[in-house]
Order: C-alpha cells, then structure tokens, then sequence
C-alpha cells in the first residue's frame, strides 16, 4: 500500500481509499500476468533450448517493472533429468506474485463486494501450494497451479487473476468520479483530462457504426505514475485493449483469440510510427480454439498534439473489430481471401465498417441482388468473382457496404436499401455486358481490315510491285487474325469469370472467329496467284466477292454497335436500323454464293494446270464462306436480340 494510501485509510475512510487501491490493484493485475508470462516462456526455453527464448522486454516495461535482469531469465532456465524445470530466481517471482495477489485483491475487499470471500478463500488456497514455496525448480503441477487456464484441471493463479480483474472492471465504473465523454474516470490529474477527452473523441466518432451491439465502455485512472486507459471492444474475454500513457509515450497490449484480427488491427497503424513487438500465443481452453494472442505496441509522439492525434485514431479504429472474423467468414462467401481483407481494411479506412451489413442480412443481401439482376438464381457455392472481374466485385461489395451503413445511421427503409444494392449490381453486370461486346465489336473491326486488304490488291496484280504488296497484305492479315484470336482468348476468360449468367456474347465471339480465319486464309491463298493476271470474268468474281466480304463485316459490326443499346421500349429507329444492317449481311450472303457458282462456272472454262486453278479456287471458296460465317453469326445476333432483349 502506498503512503497515500495509509493515510487515507489511517483516516477511516475506505471510499477514499477504494481508488487507490484500485490504481494498485491494476498495476498488480499487470505485474502478475507478466510475471506469469516469463515463467511459461522460461519453460518453453526449457523444453526447446534449441529454439530462441522469447523477448518480454516490452511486456516487462509495459507492467512498470524495471528490473532488466529478468529479460535473461528464460534463456537461463534449464531442465533437469528429473524433467523438473529450474529457472533461476523463480522463487523470488513467486514472493512476487503472492505480494501482488493481496494488492489485487484489496480493492474487491475493500469494497466489500459479493465476490470477495469466495475470491480470497481461492487466493489462499493456491498460496497454501508448494508452488509459494522460495524454490528456483517446478514440476508439471506446480506449473498448472500457477499458468493453467482449464477450469476443470483445477484452480490456477492465471484464473484467479482473471475472476478478480472482472471485479475490478465492475468496481471502476462503479467509483468513476467524473465521466469525461462517455469514459468512466477516476483518481486522474487535470493533465489526463485532454488525454483521455482525446482518446474518447476518436471512440465516439466511431461509435454509431457498432449500432446496438455491446461494447467500447472505457475506464481511465492511474497506476504506477501513467494514464491508464482501458476499453472492453466487445462480449469476447480475452478481447481487451490496455494503454498506458507516460509522458507522451502509449503503450497498447492488445489481447484476441483471432490471430488474423490481430494482425488487421496492426495494419490499421501502418501510417503511424508504431512499434510492434513480436505476437505471442497462449494456451487457454477456455477460449476459441483453445488459444489467444497477445500483442504490444509502442509510440512515442514528438508533442503534445500528436500524442493527441495518435490517442484519437487509436480509439476511432476500435468498433471495427466488433464482430470482425464474423465479417470476415461470411465475406469469404462472397470474394476471395486476400480481396475480403483489403474490403474490411477499406471499410475501417473510409469509417464505413461492417456491422450495418451484418445486421442488413449479410451475404444473403447480396445473393438476392444477384437473382435478381442476373435474372437467375446464382449457381450454389459460386462468389462474385465467378460473375464478376474481381476488381468490379470488390467495388460492389465496397457500395454495398457504404449502402447499409449509410441506411441504418440515416435510418432509411430496408427496402430503399434493398433496390439501391440491386441497381448498383444490375449496372455492374450491364457494365461486363458492355465489356464483351467490345470484345465483340473489336473482332468484327478485324475482319473489316482484312477483306478490305484483300479487296485493295485485286484492281492491280500483275504491276511490278504486285507481289511486294500482296505478301505485305498477307502478313498483316496474320497479324489481324492473331489479335483477334487473342480477343476470343479474353472473351474465353470472362465467361469463365462471369459464370453462365450471359454467355450469348462469348459463343458469338466464337462464331465470328470463323470470319478471320477464312478471311485470313484468302490473304494467303492471294500469294500463291501465278505470274499470269486471270481473266476479266474471273478477276470480277473476285472483286465482287471481296467487296461482299468488306461490306458484310461493316454491316455486322454496325449491327453489333446497334445491339449495345437495344432495350424494350428503346427508340424504334434504333431496332430498324439493327433489322436493315442484319438484312444487308443476308444479301450480300446470297450475292456471295450466285458469285461463287459464277466464278466455277468460270474457272471450269479456263485452260490451265491444276497449280493455277488451285489457288483461285481456295480464294474464292474462302471468301464465300466468310459470308456465309458472316450471316450465320448475324442471324445468332438477330434471335438473341428478339427473343431476350426487345421481350425482358
């Protein structure tokens, strides 16, 4: 007990004293856990000496103790061929935590709170255990007594320590002298007051995103001469924050039983000048998994204004660890692992959170806005990146997000909700529509530059750089036919993306890949002319078929640029214009095919070896047939546009 607190007690007045005795009891809570801390990692070293003792020297500090030696102890501990643990000095921790085991409960005493018989009948218990005894060697037992966190293994010290530090929760906001912005304070200085007003400023701004759920109450006193600032988070035990402040230094030992919300919540530092120290795991049956993690982080601010600003920051990112791995595994459902972690880590960066999604229904929101825009329920286990490029459902999920929290915090119907989420996804999905019929459109342009090549070497091919340019043509033509199967590539792609809720696009990508190839393999067969010019009626039949070709592919493409915009109840001219390009294509299709029977008849007729005949029979034959593929993938286009989009 303090001077301070002999005087206050001297004087008989034990509600004087309470606060002091809790300012101790608290700092005892963090000595004890400390000094528990130290023996199991001694007895790790112990039982691993091949492995590197682990580091307390953050933990140590943040308890207020300043003997370093104890830095060396677990590396200094040994095991004997009893397999007993000797670890050097360890008799005296125990003195240590017997002393710091009355200071902690002293408060409950004092106060003469229902829990405090029972409480002190445990603390004797242990301390009757040989384990008090000033003994540097333990057995396994003697190592329960104090570390174990099963209940039904028996009573522990680690146990205790945590019954009495729910006391002691309880008693703090029981005694608060003053509430300094929703914080329960007591024995502070004036200087703590704007510490603690600036912590809460940030917890505050954040608050309303937990909506209901229990959470963020925080105490601030005194202890060992710092600020001591703790806030419960959430429901969870071992999901605690303790920040001690000591001249414009914050240290903060956070607690969780998830290791990836552990992590997420370092991250949210990155732009500050924070310390981690290494996370350290313990066992705990009673806890998720049977585990949970500790971690300590150290800043040091260079004025009081940013000691201010970190305090603020740190309290605002607080509400989004409440129900964090829940946001987590249900978002999993939706977007892969490392896209769902970039989404929560947005979601605190932009003060949006989770927590309003959760509540508005989670992923089911999402799978109804899905049948819904995608006129189909979504196939079971499928996320939105099967029906989406991942980066698009990333920036749903991040609208859906903002939707639901701007919904509960405005208070707006769920149903306002519901149709602003369906239409954001409804534009995603028109959005990759547009984006295949790009796909389409590039390819149908391909097939233009192609016939016209071809079309622009018949007026002259006997000159004398005739050969020169028909071998140029053709080597361009591969080009074109290379880049447009790499269009048909992407389209593969997207429809292995998307799902099958809209393939039309990818099969007709498809069917008009049969265009180039033909168009392709006519700039080739165009090489292989002999020396000799053929004759007028056969140099026409050419012409003719490849100005088919050319005006085919534009009018294709005209009708696949009219389709983009086509809907029921779009403007007529628009469906007219689509109808008159489709029947061009059928034309040209019918004119390619008398042209072709002209040009056998023709070439029957002509004199000469089967090596002349060879070539302009393939060229003329591969013309014809990019008309005919050019009707066929119209026609496909023209059923798609009245069976679906003129009828939706």
């Amino acid at each position: 007990m303090t001077e301070k607190a002999r005087i206050i007690d001297a004087l008989g007045e034990p509600t004087l004293l309470l606060p002091a005795l809790l300012g101790e009891a608290l700092g005892a809570s963090d000595r004890i856990k400390y000094y528990l801390s130290l023996l199991q990692a001694a007895r790790t070293s112990a039982l691993h000496p091949q492995q590197p003792a682990a580091p307390l020297m953050a933990e140590r500090c943040a308890a207020g103790i300043d003997d370093e030696r104890l830095d060396t102890l677990p590396a200094r501990a040994e095991r004997d061929h009893d397999g007993q643990i000797h670890i050097p000095d360890a008799g005296i921790l125990c003195d240590h935590i017997v002393r710091d085991l009355d200071a902690l409960l002293a408060p409950i005493r004092s106060a003469g709170a229902e829990a405090a018989v029972a409480l002190s009948a445990r603390a004797a218990a242990l301390r009757s255990q040989p384990w008090c005894e000033s003994c540097d060697t333990f057995d396994a037992g003697q190592f329960s007594r104090l570390t174990s966190a099963d209940r039904d293994a028996g009573d522990s010290v680690h146990l205790l320590v945590l019954d009495a530090h729910k006391e002691l929760n309880r008693l703090q906001t029981r005694i608060a002298s003053e509430d300094i912005d929703g914080a329960a304070a007591y024995d502070i200085r004036p200087a703590d007051r704007a510490l603690i007003a600036a912590f809460m400023r940030g917890v505050n701004a954040s608050r309303p995103l937990k909506l209901d759920h229990p959470g963020l109450g925080t105490t601030a006193t005194r202890s060992g001469g710092r600020l001591v600032l703790q806030n419960d988070i959430g429901t969870t035990d071992a999901h605690v924050l303790v920040v001690h402040v000591e001249n414009r230094r914050v240290t903060l030992t956070y607690t969780d039983v998830h290791l990836q919300r552990l992590l997420f919540f370092q991250s949210l530092f990155a732009h500050w000048a924070v310390s981690w120290e290494d996370t350290r795991s313990r066992r705990d049956r009673g806890m998720e998994d049977g585990l949970y993690h500790v971690s300590v982080g150290t800043f040091s601010a260079n004025n009081d204004a940013g000691l201010g600003d970190y305090l603020s920051f740190l309290g605002s990112r607080l509400v989004f660890l409440i129900d964090w791995n829940r946001a987590r595994k249900r978002l999993r459902l939706l977007l892969p692992k490392k896209e769902t972690l970039d989404l929560l880590h947005w979601a605190a960066d932009e003060n949006v959170g989770h927590m309003a999604w959760l509540r508005s229904g989670g992923e089911q929101l999402v799978f109804d806005a899905v049948a819904f825009a995608a006129r189909t329920p979504p196939t079971f286990g499928a996320r939105l990146d099967d029906m989406l490029d991942p980066g698009k459902a990333v920036g749903f999920m991040q609208s859906v997000l903002r939707a639901c929290t701007r919904g509960f915090l405005e208070r707006r119907p769920d149903e306002v909700v519901r149709d602003e989420i369906r239409a954001e996804l409804a534009t995603c999905f028109r959005s990759a529509r547009q984006q295949i019929i790009d796909i389409v459109a590039e390819h149908a342009a391909f097939s233009i530059e192609i016939a016209t090549g071809i079309r622009d070497c018949l007026p002259d091919l006997t000159g004398p750089d005739a050969a020169a340019r028909i071998a140029a043509n053709a080597a361009r033509a591969r080009q074109w036919e290379q880049r447009a199967d790499e269009r048909l590539n992407q389209a593969r792609e997207l429809r292995q993306q998307q799902g099958e809720w809209d393939d039309f696009y990818h099969d007709l990508v498809a069917r008009a890949d049969d265009i180039t190839d033909e168009l392709e393999e006519a700039a080739f067969h165009l090489t292989l002319f002999p020396p000799e010019a053929p004759s007028a009626e056969l140099l026409e039949c050419f012409a003719t078929l490849a100005g088919l070709a050319v005006s085919g592919a534009q009018e294709f493409l005209k009708a696949v640029e009219t389709a983009r915009g086509l809907r029921r109840g779009g403007p007529r001219e628009d469906i007219q214009d689509f109808l008159a390009a489709i029947h061009q294509i059928l034309v040209a299709e019918r004119q390619s095919d008398d042209t072709h029977r002209r040009f056998k008849q023709c070439l029957v007729a002509t004199p000469g070896e089967f090596r002349s005949h060879y070539p302009w029979a393939e060229f003329a034959r591969n013309l014809e047939t990019a008309c005919d593929a050019l009707l066929h993938a119209a026609l496909q286009l023209r059923d798609h546009i009245m069976l679906t989009v003129t009828r939706d």
